[in-house]
């Protein structure tokens, strides 16, 4: 009889073997966490770097996160921000990147195997991108959040919670781990303060999105191989969230002002 136990890490190899040298060489084409491990070494070292500058010098601190932090405000005159604020995290706590990166490896190596190194990129980037679209949204509804900065990986992370929710439910495996992190997550914009919630929405549609088109979009398209159906609904998306920008866009006061001082 098979002996089930919960793994709150399903999947995913020892840490030991990502950093092992005999187990390098055969990540990529095994399929190992190879862009989920560069994803944490730079997110971590980032953060080390807005940690030395917090005490040796606030003033480059502040540059760096003013020139990395997305506002919904300066979304079209500052576009690099869609991908820098993904790399971020919060300098003066732990718990914003140690959280952050610990629900990256609950899900990434796995949906890493699964997807290929490719594929799971393009999901990651796409994620985070919804997430900044997401902030701009809500800036439609509540004007006051086009000067809201935000920063983390949290769009990007919840774009990959819905991708193993889609996945693990169309091959039948059990997503009670998964439920564990997303709830955690989910709730944590509840209990914790000056959390972008609108980012997580932006994040879980867009990368659920793209996962459902992966695995179950147009009939057409079915028979390509994975990687030219990433590229097509990859890029299919990303003009689509450049068109939603521009469109919101029209509603930035920032823009608005510009037009009336002309």
């Amino acid at each position: 009889m098979a002996n089930h136990h919960f793994h709150l890490f399903p999947g995913v190899p020892p840490l030991r073997d990502i950093f092992d040298k005999r187990h390098l060489r055969y990540q990529w084409r095994d399929n190992g966490p190879v862009f989920t491990s560069a994803i944490l070494l730079i997110c971590v070292a980032v953060w080390v770097v807005e940690l030395l500058l917090s005490f040796v010098w606030p003033t480059g601190l502040s540059l760096l996160l003013g020139a990395g932090t997305f506002r919904p405000v300066f979304a079209v005159t500052r576009p690099w921000t869609f991908l820098t604020a993904m790399f971020l995290h919060q300098p003066t706590s732990i718990l914003h990147i140690l959280f952050n990166m610990l629900a990256l490896w609950s899900v990434g190596p796995v949906l890493e195997k699964l997807m290929g190194h490719w594929p799971f990129l393009a999901l990651y980037a796409v994620s985070g991108i919804g997430g900044g679209l997401g902030m701009m949204l809500w800036s439609l509804v509540v004007p006051g959040e086009w000067l809201t900065g935000a920063y983390g990986a949290s769009g990007a992370l919840f774009g990959l919670f819905a991708a193993m929710l889609i996945v693990y439910r169309r091959i039948g495996a059990d997503i009670s781990s998964m439920i564990v992190w997303m709830v955690i997550n989910f709730m944590l914009p509840v209990v914790v303060s000056n959390i972008a919630w609108q980012a997580h929405v932006g994040g879980f549609l867009i990368g659920g999105l793209f996962t459902w088109l992966l695995v179950s979009g147009p009939r057409a398209l079915r028979g390509k191989s994975l990687k030219y159906r990433t590229a097509v609904y990859g890029g299919t998306l990303l003009v689509a969230m450049i068109v939603a920008v521009a469109l919101v866009n029209v509603a930035n006061p920032a823009s608005l002002l510009g037009l009336l001082m002309q």
